[in-house]
């Protein structure tokens, strides 16, 4: 996988940033022993602060993967908060069962199987943290519903949106069969940071992160604000 901080940072920051305890630590050793992605110990480090502070009780993934993000996530979930989880892809998902079931998150996380642009729109939500990490190329089409899930103060936290740094360079430089995403990706990066309705930072760690904290509503096409 490519990151946006050079290798010998990366190799520092995992030795001073410990991995995982218990079970959540054994999956992540497999997973990058077999390199499996995953995300990266840093940017999974910048999650668990980042929940700390939000304290969330409800939580939606899109993008399960291996389950690795979703046990994480449980651990700052109070007792009676859940992760809802999308994947389509069985291989991902058989994996994830057994960790899930490892974990013994059976009760605290439930999985949705299917495209996320199929489920999504049958939410209802709320949501108080969106954790984005999917096809990198659909990030556009998702962000109307995750905005429409989160709540006023809701986080929306997006994995890997910078190409491993070469969506920084012009859509010619960069191979021909990545300029699709590269435009996409680009798109969605503007949309999120000239939003009314978000305050956002892109942070350059792992293969970049945006953090976006939904500060009001913003009424869809077609809708009229309540003063009108």
């Amino acid at each position: 996988m490519n990151y946006v901080t050079d290798d010998t940072m990366n190799a520092y920051l995992r030795t001073v940033q410990p991995m995982y305890d218990g079970v959540l630590g054994e999956i992540q050793r497999e997973a990058l022993a077999a390199e499996v992605p995953i995300i990266p110990l840093e940017t999974a480090r910048l999650l668990s602060v980042l929940l700390t502070m939000h304290k969330p009780k409800q939580i939606l993934e899109i993008g399960t993967a291996v389950g690795f993000s979703a046990g994480l996530m449980c651990r700052y979930l109070p007792e009676d908060g859940t992760v809802t989880t999308i994947d389509r892809f069985e291989v991902m998902l058989k994996d994830a069962r057994v960790n899930i079931k490892r974990m013994g998150l059976e009760n605290k996380i439930k999985i949705l199987e299917g495209d996320a642009a199929d489920i999504l729109p049958t939410l209802e939500g709320p949501y108080d943290v969106i954790f984005l990490d999917a096809a990198k190329g659909q990030y556009g089409n998702f962000l109307p519903h995750c905005l429409r899930l989160l709540p006023v103060g809701g986080l929306l936290i997006v994995d890997d949106v910078l190409q491993g740094g070469t969506i920084a360079q012009t859509r010619f430089s960069v191979p021909r069969r990545q300029r699709t995403i590269h435009k996409r990706l680009r798109n969605f990066l503007w949309e999120i940071t000239h939003n009314d309705a978000l305050e956002t930072s892109i942070i350059p760690i792992g293969d970049g992160m945006a953090l976006c904290y939904k500060k009001k509503e913003i009424p869809l096409e077609g809708e009229q604000k309540d003063d009108e």
